[in-house]
C-alpha cells in the first residue's frame, strides 16, 4: 500500500479529485499509459498518442539543467480501490466542505498486474521524468477516481481539446465519448464513427484502407487514406444543405440515418474505386485520388450525383458509374496534368486553393458532360 499527503477536492460526487506529490521515479511505477490501438475484434482501446522521442528528450535535457521548474501537474486517473482518510483540521475552509487534507492510501499492484493509475495527460513527460538525471525530482499529480475506459477518454479529449494534438487522435476518439460535447468536436463525430465503419466494414471500398491514430505498422503501407480526409469529405455533405448526406440527419430529432448513410457511401465509392482501378488503393504519392485533395474533391461531385441518383433504385450502381465515366476520360490521378488547373497530377495538395479548384473542374466538367448528352 503506498501512501501519500493529498488535498482532496469535491468537483463531482462520485469523481474526487486529488492533488498530491510523486517523485521522478515512482510516476510510471505507480501509472501505466493507455496506448490508443484496436482490438482483434477492431474496437478502439486506449486513447494515448505514440510517444514523441524528440519532445522526450528535449523535456530531459531541460529537466537535467541547472534549475529546472515543472509546475504543470501531470493528470492521472485512479482505480477506485484507493481510500483517502482526512487527518483532524485538515478541511480548512469549513464553510465551503468542498475540500480537505488527508492520507491518500493506493494499492500496489503485483507483477504483470495493472498498476493503479493511468495517464491520461502528460506521457511524454511521464516518460522524460523517467530517463532524468534527477530521479528524486518532486512532480505535482492531478487525479481523479475512474476506472471506465470513456471517463478517461472524455477528460482526454476536453484536456488536450485546446493543445496541438494530433488531429486524427482526436478525431478517432470521439466516437467513444458519451458524455456532451463542445459544438466543434460534436459536429466531428458521426462522420468519424462512419469513418470507423468504412474502414472495418469488408463489404466497404475502404476496408482497411483509412489510416487512423490506432494503425499499426505493420498496416500502415496498405492504409493510404488519412481518416480527417474521409472525416472532412463525410462531414461536408452531412451538414451542408445541399450535400447528399444531408437529408439522411433529423435535425429536429437529432437523429440521423447511418444505415442510409452508409449505403449511399458504399455505393458511389465502389462506382469510384471500379471507374478507376488504377488509381484505388495506392498510396497518395502515387496517385492523388486517395489523396485528401482527391477524396474530398471526389466528395463534392458525390453530392452532385447523389442529388440525382436515388441509392434506393434497383440499377442505382450502374446508373452512378454511368455519372463517373462522363469525368473520367478528364482525370489525371496518377500521371499527366490537369491541363485547365495548370498543374501536373502530383502537384496537386490538400489546400483549400487546390480543393476547391479541383472540386470545381471535376463538377463542371461533369455538368458539361450531362449537357451534351441531353
Amino acid at each position: 500500500m503506498t501512501e501519500v499527503r493529498a488535498l482532496r477536492i469535491i468537483q463531482a460526487k462520485d469523481n474526487p479529485l486529488y492533488i498530491f506529490m510523486l517523485r521522478a521515479k515512482d510516476v510510471l511505477q505507480f501509472a501505466d499509459i493507455s496506448r490508443v490501438s484496436r482490438d482483434e475484434a477492431g474496437k478502439l482501446i486506449g486513447y494515448q498518442r505514440p510517444q514523441v522521442k524528440k519532445h522526450i528528450q528535449e523535456i530531459v535535457q531541460y529537466l537535467d539543467s541547472d534549475l529546472p521548474i515543472f509546475p504543470n501537474p501531470i493528470i492521472m486517473a485512479l482505480s477506485p480501490r484507493v481510500h483517502f482518510r482526512s487527518t483532524r483540521g485538515g478541511n480548512r475552509h469549513l464553510d465551503d466542505g468542498v475540500s480537505d487534507t488527508g492520507r491518500l492510501f493506493i494499492p500496489r499492484s503485483d507483477e504483470g498486474e495493472p498498476r493503479p493509475a493511468w495517464i491520461v495527460d502528460g506521457q511524454q513527460r511521464a516518460l522524460a521524468l523517467a530517463q532524468t538525471q534527477r530521479q528524486d525530482f518532486p512532480v505535482p499529480i492531478a487525479a481523479f477516481v475512474a476506472d471506465t475506459i470513456n471517463l478517461q477518454r472524455d477528460q482526454f479529449v476536453r484536456i488536450n481539446n485546446t493543445k496541438p494534438l494530433p488531429r486524427g487522435l482526436v478525431t478517432e476518439l470521439l466516437p467513444e465519448v458519451n458524455s456532451p460535447l463542445p459544438p466543434r468536436l460534436a459536429i466531428r463525430k458521426a462522420p468519424s464513427q462512419l469513418c470507423d465503419i468504412l474502414n472495418s466494414d469488408k463489404s466497404s471500398p475502404f476496408y482497411g484502407l483509412v489510416r487512423r491514430a490506432s494503425t499499426t505498422a505493420s498496416n500502415r503501407t496498405s492504409a493510404v487514406v488519412t481518416d480527417t480526409g474521409v472525416v472532412d469529405m463525410i462531414q461536408e455533405s452531412l451538414v451542408s444543405s445541399s450535400g447528399c448526406l444531408f437529408p439522411y440527419r433529423d435535425i429536429v430529432k437529432g437523429e440521423t440515418d447511418f444505415g442510409g448513410i452508409i449505403q449511399a457511401l458504399f455505393l458511389y465509392w465502389s462506382a469510384v474505386r471500379d471507374t478507376f482501378p488504377e488509381a484505388w488503393g495506392r498510396p497518395p504519392e502515387k496517385s492523388r485520388l486517395m489523396h485528401g485533395a482527391g477524396i474530398r474533391s471526389m466528395g463534392r461531385l458525390m453530392d452532385r450525383i447523389l442529388g440525382t441518383v436515388d441509392p434506393l433504385q434497383k440499377d442505382a450502381s450502374d446508373t452512378i458509374r454511368k455519372h463517373l465515366q462522363l469525368i473520367a476520360p478528364h482525370c489525371r490521378w496518377t500521371s499527366g496534368s490537369w491541363d485547365e488547373l495548370g498543374h501536373r497530377w502530383n502537384e496537386i495538395e490538400n489546400v483549400p486553393k487546390h480543393v476547391q479548384e479541383l472540386s470545381n473542374y471535376l463538377i463542371r466538367t461533369y455538368q458539361n458532360a450531362r449537357r451534351v448528352l441531353t
